[in-house]
């Protein structure tokens, strides 16, 4: 089963945090000094924040899956729907090390972000941030 999975880009990740806890009824299941995640059921969503400098706004969108099987198929649909598809194998972000299917959107613009389409493996305690990696660039159809 998947999980939609939401990641915005704040300036005061306190006050970030205190509103989406009231809005949600819970804490963050991950809470760090730059980043904050809420795994929720109800809606079903991985809804994370972070301040780190950026643009406040959605940083990504994309898929959470509990497979490499679903994972691949959400790669081949990527595909089969025409974007890009950069894969990455245990990718450090998050706090978390996962494996990741990048794409953009028909609608995305260079220097926008990339959606991910990531499977979740191990949360660990600790981990630092990975450094923003650069995006693939969207491909390019005659219209």
């Amino acid at each position: 089963m998947s999980r939609f999975h939401v990641h915005l880009n704040v300036v005061d990740l306190a006050a970030s945090v205190r509103f989406y806890s009231e809005l949600f009824a819970a804490q963050p299941t991950v809470f760090k000094q730059d980043y904050a995640k809420w795994m929720l059921e109800d809606p079903r969503v991985n809804f994370a924040i972070s301040s780190t400098g950026r643009p406040p706004g959605i940083d990504h969108l994309g898929l959470q899956v509990d497979s490499s099987d679903e994972l691949a198929t959400l790669g081949k649909r990527l595909d089969a729907a025409g974007g890009t598809v950069v894969p990455e194998q245990a990718t450090i972000c998050c706090y978390a090390t996962s494996d990741k299917n990048w794409t953009e959107d028909p609608q995305a613009r260079a220097g926008k972000r990339s959606t991910p389409w990531a499977r979740r493996r191990r949360i660990t305690p600790g981990m630092r941030r990975a450094r923003p990696m650069a995006r693939p660039a969207r491909r390019m159809s005659p219209r």
